[in-house]
């Protein structure tokens, strides 16, 4: 049963490609520690009694959940190209049965 027209199926699955594809790449970017992507980081404060190798482990926490919550999205994504595509199929379905 369709729930969206054809267009906006269409519409659906080419944001969806495009997401996951974004998303899969920053994601990548994120766990291998980008230093262009620093700026999107939680802020971590360096205080005067931590350890140097505290605040590069906090540094690298962040990248890790930021890789991973971008990892998260692309699969939200993927789910909406399954349904999209579902819904195009049902579309083209009835219109050829009609």
């Amino acid at each position: 049963m369709p729930v969206c027209g054809p267009k906006l199926s269409i519409c659906g699955i080419i944001l969806s490609i495009w997401g996951i594809i974004q998303l899969g790449l920053m994601g990548i970017f994120y766990f291998f520690g980008a230093v262009a992507l620093s700026e999107d980081l939680p802020e971590v404060e360096f205080e005067p009694n931590m350890e140097l190798s505290d605040f590069y482990s906090k540094i690298d926490a962040g990248y890790t959940q930021n890789a991973y919550n971008c990892w998260i999205a692309a699969l939200l994504y993927l789910a909406t190209l399954v349904f999209s595509a579902q819904q195009f199929w049902a579309n083209n379905r009835s219109s050829l049965s009609v």
